[in-house]
């Protein structure tokens, strides 16, 4: 077989990569080969159209198996399985654990009990919250909103009384100071010593982890995926320096972290970062020269975003999420929980939550992303983008060491000026649509129309900040949000006023007509706006009194370049309290607006500062 191979793919001359990139520019015609085909990311790399097996010279780690140090292959030999995990809420222990037992009857095999306020958690509460709950089937989580946390102490001590081998109990709590600290803004350094004495108590429960690194908060603060990761292995240093000092081993406290992440929606990216990310953490543990390799796995969860939810077509967070589901699996993730579709804006129901159960759950039974051990591996694609993260994130990783650690960086303002920095950029991006929000700043519901109130804490960032914080703290927001208080404004303005009518006065070059006024239309209906599309209009008299027929309060003129010279100052001249616009950058701009047109709309706008223009002029 192998010589029939040989002699069949002998027919085919090798090609360099030189050869194929001359061919590139040929096909290109001029352009710049960098400018057009290289994609510059936020991450800090350039990412090539495509990549050869040349790429991977030098990637030392693709001769490891999975399990083997440094763990960039994934922890496992044997599959890629992973837990499915649902959080609920606990106000009342009792409602919590028989909502805990229905849906372990749906698919889940993690629970994560997310407790509302910061009350110690007693034995007795933790015999009703887990009352006919198997301890050792199912992975369990607890959630405290506030840094210093008991329930890892005293779920040990129940644990104990249940006869269950404490060895095969799978389970993790929040206690997080540092993250605290970061999104609260004061840090209580006897915590430390707490930790200490936690994870000396839980000792026994060979699975537990009883520190969490939320990487989380900074994804969902619109920082890029090599910030959010280096900042969550400079959290995990800090948390063995910290510990460490207090005389514990780096055994016990490395065995004792898991880290929380984001899923963003960059498919191939958030897979390398997981792959990176156990690459990485790995080799910072060793350097603290564990006893055994096996306390430098990572052990990581992952979330999908709420930075990428979205509050209008909120039924389209259901595939963002779904990609974002498949990034975790495919990178390795030890558990995923899949965050309603319906999240940003009101409490998960049976059918939301249903549905981000059944997504984990067709990634297994009919994807199976289960069966296969770092699906990832050998793609060159993949493989790149795991060492281009990998080099970036150790870079801004060793900077944040020389400034004395993540707590010192955090003090400094260093941490929190990166993370606004990119939030910044993103916002900008989101504004010209240079990154899309399908349903948002691209391709809205042209009919939807928000008929329920938004809190005001709907509409923008989530701000913890306890009061004496010694720092800025970070702040985790939407993407959509600015858009989505643009919209809001308007079918808040539209219960008592006529909705705003943008009318497209569609005219002459059929091409050019056409596309720019779908692209008019989806322009303006991205504020809320009602848009009337046109099939095509005589004169321009025709078409202005068609839009004053239909109350248009703005009138597109679509068209082409050469043609609005004629077609536009017509139609200012018709116009009477019309906003007239045109769909367009023509080499008559200059002359259009000495004639009184200022209005201009096209792919290079910033939608968001357009939008908001017109919406004062027209008193909204």
């Amino acid at each position: 077989m192998a010589e029939k191979d040989m002699k069949l793919f002998g027919e085919f001359p090798p090609i360099t990569t030189e050869e194929w990139d001359a061919k590139v520019v040929a096909d290109l015609k001029g352009k710049d080969f960098e400018r057009a085909l290289v994609w510059r990311t936020n991450e800090g790399f350039n990412v090539r159209p495509y990549y050869r097996q040349d790429n991977l010279e030098g990637l030392d780690y693709l001769n490891t198996q999975p399990g083997e140090f440094p763990f960039v292959r994934g922890n496992k030999t044997d599959n890629n399985d992973w837990y499915i995990r649902q959080d609920i809420d606990v106000t009342d222990y009792a409602e919590a654990n028989k909502k805990a037992l229905e849906v372990l009857y749906k698919g889940i095999t993690s629970l994560g009990f997310v407790f509302k306020t910061c009350s110690p958690v007693t034995k007795e509460d933790l015999a009703v919250l887990l009352k006919d709950i198997q301890l050792d089937a199912v992975e369990l989580n607890f959630v405290c909103p506030c840094a210093s946390c008991n329930c890892a102490d005293v779920f040990a001590e129940y644990a104990k009384e249940t006869g269950v081998a404490l060895e095969n109990i799978d389970a993790s709590t929040s206690v997080d100071p540092i993250g605290s600290f970061a999104l609260r803004g004061k840090l209580d350094e006897a915590q430390f010593d707490a930790i200490k004495t936690t994870i000396r108590n839980t000792a026994e429960l060979k699975k537990m982890r009883s520190v969490a690194v939320n990487g989380r908060y900074f994804s969902n603060a619109g920082s890029s995926i090599v910030q959010e990761l280096a900042f969550s292995l400079a959290m995990g240093a800090e948390y063995l320096t910290q510990l460490t000092e207090r005389d514990m081993k780096v055994d016990e406290i490395a065995k004792n972290i898991k880290f929380n992440f984001g899923v963003s929606a960059n498919y191939f990216m958030e897979i390398a970062k997981l792959r990176a990310g156990r690459m990485l953490w790995a080799q910072i543990v060793q350097a603290y020269e564990p006893l055994c390799e096996c306390s430098a796995k990572m052990r990581a969860h992952s979330e999908t975003c709420t930075y990428n939810l979205t509050v209008y077509d909120a039924h389209v967070n259901m595939l963002r999420t779904q990609t974002e589901a498949m990034s975790a699996a495919l990178g390795g993730s030890d558990s995923i929980t899949v965050l309603p579709y319906n999240k940003s804006f009101e409490s998960g129901n049976d059918f939301s939550e249903r549905i981000a159960r059944n997504q984990q759950i067709m990634l297994k039974e009919e994807s199976h992303f289960d069966k296969i051990v770092d699906p990832g591996a050998g793609s060159y694609y993949i493989e790149n983008l795991t060492s281009s993260i990998a080099d970036q994130v150790w870079t801004l990783f060793l900077e944040i060491q020389e400034k004395g650690g993540f707590i010192a960086a955090l003090r400094e303002g260093f941490i929190q000026n990166l993370i606004n920095e990119m939030a910044a950029k993103r916002d900008r991006n989101i504004a010209i649509r240079k990154e899309n929000v399908l349903g948002v700043n691209q391709f809205p519901n042209f009919t939807e129309a928000m008929d329920k109130e938004l809190a005001n804490e709907i509409l923008s960032a989530k701000d913890c900040t306890a009061e004496g914080a010694e720092i800025e703290t970070i702040k985790m927001y939407r993407g959509a949000q600015a858009f989505e208080a643009l919209r809001y404004a308007t079918d808040v303005y539209a219960k008592e006023n006529k909705r705003p009518v943008a009318f497209m006065l569609t005219i002459g070059n059929l091409t050019f007509r056409k596309a720019r006024a779908q692209f008019a239309c989806n322009f303006f209906a991205v504020a809320g706006f009602e848009v009337i599309d046109n099939n095509g209009f005589a004169t321009i008299e025709e078409g202005m009194a068609a839009a004053k027929e239909a109350g248009a309060s703005i009138v597109v003129v679509c068209s082409s370049d050469d043609e609005y010279a004629e077609f536009v100052p017509a139609a200012a001249e018709k116009a009477e309290n019309e906003i007239i616009v045109v769909a367009g950058h023509p080499a008559c701009k200059a002359e259009l607006e000495a004639k009184g047109v200022e209005n201009f709309i096209h792919v290079k706008s910033n939608v968001l500062e357009d939008l908001k223009a017109y919406q004062n002029k027209l008193g909204i």
